[in-house]
């Protein structure tokens, strides 16, 4: 009888443990983020959908509070640039850039928006799952607000808690994967360093931003 009890405890608390488990591993995350200032990182972007295939590179600079920049490295002078008041887009050759509200913002990169401010997962995503993966571990879920466009977010996580990778699928099939390598934390940034001044002779438009 004593066996049998056990055996039925065991089964009982093992959801209970399990989840206690993630739960530890999301906090990882949320911890080492909190506990950054800033990050500059190179990053590969790739992304498959609507008949097209391509591959981007370039250098990713985040400031808290709010502040993000994508900088292309090719066409040189593509930029994603968030301020911490608005969201701006730019590739050279183009005659507007675009200018978005961040509180509007509907961008894939808006996800990473979460390590700017005071990391919570578990608020940012619904349906989180975590997944040991080699030494390290996999968080998916849906970001909050963007469940009509991306289908699932998952983050591939060192033990330490830093993000080195994130893949978005989106709901028509769309697929965009952000690795990041070289990652540097706490780094000197200015905040001029997120200012973006459109090229003379380029207009500024208010609109969604491009794919």
């Amino acid at each position: 009888m004593l066996a049998k009890a056990l055996l039925i405890a065991s089964f009982c608390c093992a959801p209970l443990l399990v989840a206690q488990e993630n739960d530890a591993l999301v906090r990882k995350v949320d911890d080492h983020y909190n506990h950054l200032s800033s990050l500059r990182a190179h990053y590969t972007e790739s992304y498959a959908g609507m008949g097209m295939n391509r591959t981007e590179e370039g250098t990713l600079l985040l400031k808290k509070p709010g502040r993000m920049r994508w900088s292309y490295a090719a066409p040189v002078g593509k930029v994603f640039v968030l301020d911490g008041k608005f969201a701006w887009f730019y590739t050279p050759g183009d005659a507007q850039a675009t200018r978005v509200p961040a509180k509007q913002l509907d961008d894939l990169r808006s996800p990473l928006r979460f390590l700017l401010g005071h990391t919570q997962l578990k608020k940012e995503l619904d349906n989180l799952t975590v997944v040991v993966d080699g030494t390290g571990f996999v968080i998916s879920g849906v970001p909050k607000g963007m469940a009509q466009r991306v289908k699932l977010l998952s983050l591939w996580v060192t033990a330490a808690g830093a993000i080195e990778r994130m893949k978005l699928e989106e709901v028509d099939g769309a697929v965009t994967e952000f690795a990041f390598t070289g990652m540097q934390e706490n780094v000197p940034l200015k905040d001029g360093d997120f200012a973006f001044v459109p090229p003379d002779g380029v207009s500024v438009v208010e609109g969604l931003p491009p794919i």
